[in-house]
């Protein structure tokens, strides 16, 4: 269903196509198949490789699919647009393992104390992530590198023209899909994405329950060991190294919230980023941004209870992650979203410092070139509010009061 307040925005050409999925639907017709092991089979036949038992991803798998089916009551183009995606994953996870198998090595490339960028979502971490990986020193994981991983067949080293391109039809595709959704966070095929979507390979992250009402899955998920998300995780990235190398990694996720822990088992030497800003400001505006996410996959959106999911789970993340810094007090850096948007350069560097890095003159023009090419509401005007999704600002208050006392938010 639909919160009173919330519409979803539909092109004609995609209702007629999710209506005539309606239709099939009532007759009993199954037009897309999202069970595991079909999903499983496509990805074999289409890279002609055979897959790999693994007792945790193949649960992972399993459960999601079943989460995905059951409950997440996807419309025609939604379904066939996750098919797509999950496809795509488990092909990469073959192709990945086929990598590895043939050049092991690449596993023990090191991977440099990385710059971790973990806030609430809408609380600055996207506008920071990005000012950062506009030093020409760092690397981030690029939008077309987290759709398309792996290099093409002849494709030649530092020149991925075909992955790009690829990657630029699938944002325009969005675009069209739902432009409103760019006025909340714009991708960019050519731009730094969130890491999280790495993760998602290894099938244990927070993107299903972003995207789908799966909460089956969910609640499968926060009783896993998320080591071997993060440990997936680095073996991605050292993948990706090796296709272009840089001396230094910035990562950007809200999901590391969650698992800390997890995160520095594998990378210990992380520098944690930690944004903060009024939660009553971020839920509303991150509400939003999921309730026009889940429209893209279902007719049926209930906004009150995706928003009210994701208090919770936002509201465990801080207080995970303040249990973290009370073992680990010297990994942390602080940034308050109104410093941020104030004197973004001077917040840049005092993460530059903290991290043993050189903010350079030159490092600079190029980081006030990427703002002045990136202003705010260049994608339109995004407005929300807390009352669209049945919440109360003291209902966010007592979620969030360790977190607000912490930090005197």
């Amino acid at each position: 269903m639909m919160t009173d307040t919330f519409t979803p925005f539909r092109r004609r050409p995609i209702r007629v196509i999710n209506r005539v999925g309606e239709e099939l639907r009532a007759r009993g017709v199954s037009v897309v198949d999202l069970s595991a092991d079909t999903l499983r089979r496509r990805a074999e036949k289409a890279t002609g490789l055979a897959w790999i038992a693994d007792p945790q991803a193949d649960e992972a798998l399993d459960v999601l699919c079943t989460s995905i089916v059951e409950e997440a009551d996807l419309s025609l183009l939604g379904s066939f647009i996750i098919r797509a995606r999950m496809h795509g994953i488990l092909c990469t996870r073959l192709r990945v393992a086929e990598l590895i198998r043939a050049d092991p090595e690449i596993t023990s490339m090191p991977i440099g104390p990385p710059i971790v960028i973990a806030g609430l979502q809408r609380s600055g971490t996207t506008m920071l992530h990005r000012l950062i990986a506009a030093d020409p020193e760092v690397r981030a994981v690029g939008s077309w590198e987290v759709i398309h991983l792996l290099p093409r067949k002849h494709e030649k080293p530092g020149r991925p023209t075909i992955r790009v391109a690829q990657t630029t039809m699938a944002e325009l595709a969005l675009r069209y899909l739902n432009p409103r959704f760019f006025a909340i966070h714009a991708v960019e095929a050519d731009g730094p994405e969130e890491d999280v979507l790495l993760q998602e390979y290894s099938l244990l992250s927070q993107v299903p329950e972003a995207m789908l009402n799966v909460p089956s899955y969910s609640t499968w998920l926060r009783r896993q060991d998320m080591r071997r998300s993060y440990e997936y995780l680095k073996t991605l990235l050292q993948i990706l190294h090796a296709q272009n190398p840089r001396p230094r990694w910035v990562l950007k996720t809200p999901a590391h919230l969650e698992n800390l822990s997890a995160l520095l088992d594998v990378f210990p030497d992380a520098l944690i980023v930690q944004t903060h800003r009024d939660p009553v400001r971020t839920t509303a505006s991150f509400s939003s941004m999921l309730a026009h996410g889940h429209s893209m996959f279902s007719d049926r959106v209930d906004a009150e209870s995706v928003a009210r999911h994701w208090l919770g789970l936002n509201g465990a993340m801080v207080d995970r992650a303040l249990d973290v810094r009370a073992q680990r007090p010297d990994v942390f850096v602080d940034v308050r979203y109104p410093d941020l948007v104030d004197d973004p350069l001077a917040e840049v560097e005092r993460i530059y410092t903290a991290a043993g890095f050189v903010l350079t003159d030159e490092v600079r023009a190029r980081m006030d070139e990427h703002r002045a090419g990136h202003a705010q509401y260049a994608h339109g005007v995004h407005t929300y509010d807390l009352e669209d999704f049945g919440l109360t600002a003291d209902e966010v208050r007592t979620v969030y009061s360790r977190y607000r006392a912490a930090f005197d938010l």
